[in-house]
């Protein structure tokens, strides 16, 4: 076929790179340069004409139009922007080549003859492994098939960082003398889990994963005021000077050199202050006040092609509410923290942070609704909030959901542990982490290590979740449990972290 200015093409114009890698399969030519011609080619006769009728009958099937091009045939080549023909064409030949190698060891032998002698297994196989996925690239770039494989990727991590003491002698304290102590005790219990120290932990284990968004539960905001005052909730509390900022420590080791992570949002929850006795002073002393905000959070990556608009946070409507020396009821605020992120060029989907009722434990508790309920109960209802008609986990966009939930179908410890899970299960949720290790929970209050008594044996149930209310376009692409090795002479918490890489649309 003559070119535009009226002459053969030349040996050196293959109509293509496949052209390319066939010449080169007869010729044997490694080097990249083209063998010498071959004498008294008919005149009109397509260049590579000669070495294709060479060819093994057999590679017919393999070559398909393209060896029938070159030996003359007035065969038609595919349309270039045909991707079903060059995806019929690709499946032609792997079946082919998978039938006819086997992998072992270290290379591939092919099972038939070998042809004439002159060649070897490579001088075939190499380049028609290449040619294969060139036209399959080809196919799946220009239409792709329904169902295909995404190429957007998200990595999210949940992490509870352990607010640092137990709570329960403050809820448990019948007066004011019993509560000033107990407020000591979980402040001390505080600065014995060192959360500076933790913090280093906790930041290797997200520098190590590199999730792209994390949801933190128990990002708590420990201050101290030197004046003793006596509170009823809700305040006006005074205390303001920061001991400890779970959120802006853990910040710090995350971004120690360079800017790594920054806050899309925190949620601001229960809150109390008290008088507390840290020193050892007579019972029902006080020598400071101490007051614990609780916080969720989320962190996301910075330039990694992480964009994040429409941040928006609540409060739960039922919460567990317990009367504070028998008198005086104290709601305990928990929450949600919702944004639509976009990866890396994906579409816009919905992350959503929250930590569900943890003291939701027993056969009566009671509400700020004025009810008791059972088990599981007020997380049931929580997770209903997330799910019901305006939710945060309702609209058009695909959502991914993390957080402790406090609740799992699978590793319930007592009935009602598994209500909130299967609230969301029951709406189409999907879980998109492992269980292979659980992540839940230290036994021990205090996370020195030996000393604490915290064991890896101990992580026996699943409470920390990543789940998808759109299974088929978000799947699991891998998973994984940090943190479930103490460092630094610490438990970095006393849940263990769950990271999963997850597709996008």
């Amino acid at each position: 076929m003559a070119n535009s200015r009226g002459r053969a093409p030349s040996r050196r114009e293959p109509c293509s790179s496949l052209d390319a890698l066939l010449l080169r399969l007869r010729t044997g030519a490694a080097n990249g340069r083209d063998a010498p011609a071959p004498a008294g080619r008919p005149l009109g006769q397509r260049p590579g004409a000669d070495r294709a009728a060479a060819l093994p009958a057999n590679a017919t099937v393999l070559l398909g139009w393209r060896r029938r091009a070159l030996a003359g045939s007035d065969y038609r080549r595919p349309s270039a922007d045909s991707w079903r023909r060059r995806l019929r064409h690709a499946l032609r030949v792997f079946p082919d080549v998978l039938w006819r190698a086997r992998i072992y060891g270290g290379g591939v032998k092919f099972r038939g003859q070998l042809w004439d002698g002159w060649h070897r297994w490579w001088r075939f196989a190499l380049p028609l492994a290449a040619a294969a996925s060139v036209a399959i690239a080809a196919a799946s770039t220009a239409t792709p098939a329904s169902g295909a494989k995404s190429k957007h990727t998200v990595r999210v991590m949940t992490r509870n960082l352990y607010l640092g003491a137990d709570l329960t002698p403050a809820l448990q304290a019948t007066s004011f003398s019993q509560l000033t102590d107990a407020a000591g005790e979980i402040f001390n219990q505080v600065k014995q889990n060192d959360f500076p120290v933790r913090a280093k932990g906790l930041a290797k284990e997200i520098l190590k994963t590199s999730p792209d968004l994390v949801g933190l539960q128990e990002a708590a905001l420990w201050r101290t005021s030197p004046t003793c005052k006596v509170f009823v909730p809700p305040g006006p509390y005074t205390a303001t000077h920061v001991a400890y900022d779970y959120v802006k420590l853990l910040l710090a080791q995350l971004n120690k050199g360079k800017t790594r992570y920054r806050v899309v949002a925190t949620e601001p929850e229960f809150d109390f202050e008290a008088e507390a006795n840290t020193n050892g002073g007579p019972s029902g002393s006080c020598n400071e006040d101490v007051r614990l905000t609780m916080r969720d959070a989320i962190l996301a990556r910075v330039n990694d092609g992480v964009q994040v608009k429409n941040v928006k946070k609540s409060h739960y409507k039922v919460l567990f509410a317990p009367k504070l020396l028998g008198t005086i009821t104290v709601p305990v605020d928990r929450g949600w923290i919702s944004a639509d992120v976009k990866v890396r060029g994906s579409r816009w989907v919905r992350f959503i942070d929250t930590h569900l009722e943890s003291y939701d434990d027993q056969a009566n508790t009671p509400t700020n609704q004025g009810t008791e309920v059972g088990n599981g109960q007020i997380r049931e209802a929580q997770a209903e909030e997330l799910i019901q008609k305006g939710g945060p986990a309702t609209g058009k966009l695909p959502v991914i959901l993390v957080g402790d939930l406090n609740s799992d179908t699978k590793t319930p410890l007592k009935p009602g542990d598994q209500l909130a899970d299967q609230a969301l299960l029951n709406a189409g949720f999907r879980e998109r982490s492992t269980y292979t290790p659980l992540s839940c929970c230290l036994d021990t209050n205090v996370l020195t290590f030996p000393a604490g008594g915290g064991k890896a044996s101990q992580f026996n149930h699943k409470v920390d979740h990543i789940m998808t209310s759109d299974p088929k376009q978000i799947k699991l692409v891998s998973s994984t449990i940090t943190g479930r090795h103490p460092a630094n002479g610490l438990w970095d918490s006393d849940h263990a972290g769950t990271f999963s890489v997850l597709t996008l649309p």
